[in-house]
């Protein structure tokens, strides 16, 4: 059975590499979700690392935004082990920003269907076997 954890060291918080991801990032769109990623050089044990935003232009009160970011974590923690997978068999690093642009809160199960478009869509960008 595997743990569906999400840890510390699996979350982006290098000011600079998510700085390099906007510069030199790759992106890809899956409505709700703005997918932005490159492959990093990561100092952790964890394949890739993630981080979730949410836009203070669209959703102007923090609790709002924060229970956005919550369920995009609990969504990704479930889905994450897939793309695990696949990056250690290819031995590569990735990190990832997911940025929410609905402009409207969005039901769990929705958030679960785009999620799971954009793993699927990620590991075809990654080059990875479906």
């Amino acid at each position: 059975m595997t743990a569906y954890t999400f840890s510390k060291e699996e979350k982006l918080c290098s000011q600079k590499i998510i700085g390099e991801i906007f510069l030199t990032g790759t992106s890809f769109l899956c409505y709700p979700l703005k997918v932005v990623w490159k492959y990093e050089a990561l100092l952790t044990p964890y394949p890739a690392q993630v981080v979730f935003s949410v836009p203070k232009r669209l959703f102007k009160r923090a609790h709002d935004r924060n229970l956005l970011k919550r369920q995009l974590r609990e969504v990704y923690r479930y889905r994450k082990q897939e793309l695990y997978q696949l990056l250690e068999l290819k031995d590569q690093k990735v990190a990832v920003m997911i940025v929410y642009i609905a402009k409207e809160k969005l039901e769990f199960s929705q958030m679960e269907e785009a999620m799971n478009k954009v793993i699927t869509k990620l590991k075809k960008k990654l080059g990875l076997p479906q």
